[in-house]
């Protein structure tokens, strides 16, 4: 039988994929998710390319972090995931950005979330 909390964790990497996978499939529905407008030439590239590689990367590394005896890979869609959370904080605070607390809450439930299942899975495995 499976985990409930290894459960989750694939729910939350699936999650993370699928919006990864959204950016590939439908990028102007995936930027307005985001309140994004869909960029133009050069800068359309640069803004469908990383938000899809950040979002596959965070999902497909967690979804692998949730199989026995590699919970500790975990960590790195956590400390990705901290540092979006601190960047747009920084963005808010240094830059003149608005501040998003619903994305911001987001990746820090997130990242507290993977870091507490990295511990509690890699003690179970």
């Amino acid at each position: 039988m499976r985990s409930p909390l290894r459960i989750v964790a694939v729910l939350v990497g699936a999650f993370f994929a699928l919006q990864g996978l959204n950016w590939l499939a439908q990028p102007a529905a995936a930027a307005a998710g985001l309140a994004l407008p869909l960029l133009d030439g050069l800068a359309r590239s640069t803004e469908i390319g990383d938000f899809a590689a950040f979002f596959l990367a965070i999902g497909a590394v967690t979804i692998v972090g949730t199989r026995p005896g590699r919970a500790r890979l975990l960590l790195v869609p956590a400390a990705t995931l901290g540092a979006a959370a601190l960047s747009r904080t920084i963005a808010w605070a240094a830059h003149g950005a608005s501040f998003a607390p619903a994305f911001v809450g987001v990746e820090v439930a997130a990242s507290a979330f993977l870091a507490f299942a990295s511990q509690r899975l890699d003690a179970k495995s």
